[in-house]
């Protein structure tokens, strides 16, 4: 795929996934620092690796939030949680997820994440 074709998929996977408001409201705030990044993102991250066939989006999905949490990204993980509905993974394997983190990240990780995730639950009007 030509870098052109790699920005198209990568632009329509990341719409998809994030969401067309978010993805909006990232290459608007795109300039002459940052440009670039948003560019690379969309190519690098959204048109060759979440694109791939070998993991469906859910799956990756999943494995996103896991790093995120072992990483203390915080709003990069509330970002992947709303993904994460977008791509089919419900509250329950959310839980699920963060219970078992904990085990290999600490409770101190999985804590800040039951927090983060209630957070983006309250945003969506959402129960926890």
């Amino acid at each position: 795929m030509s870098q052109e074709e790699l920005y198209e998929t990568g632009m329509k996977v990341r719409r998809e996934v994030l969401g067309a408001a978010h993805v909006d409201r990232a290459t608007a705030n795109a300039n002459d620092f940052n440009g670039d990044f948003q560019e690379f993102l969309t190519r690098y991250a959204w048109g060759e690796v979440w694109s791939r066939p070998g993991l469906a989006r859910h799956e990756r999905s999943l494995i996103t939030l896991a790093m995120l949490i072992a990483l203390n990204r915080e709003d990069e993980f509330k970002m992947h949680v709303r993904a994460a509905f977008n791509n089919g993974v419900t509250k329950e394997e959310l839980k699920e997820l963060i219970l078992h983190v904990s085990l290999y990240c600490g409770l101190p990780a999985a804590n800040t994440a039951y927090h983060a995730a209630e957070q983006v639950f309250a945003s969506l009007d959402l129960k926890p």
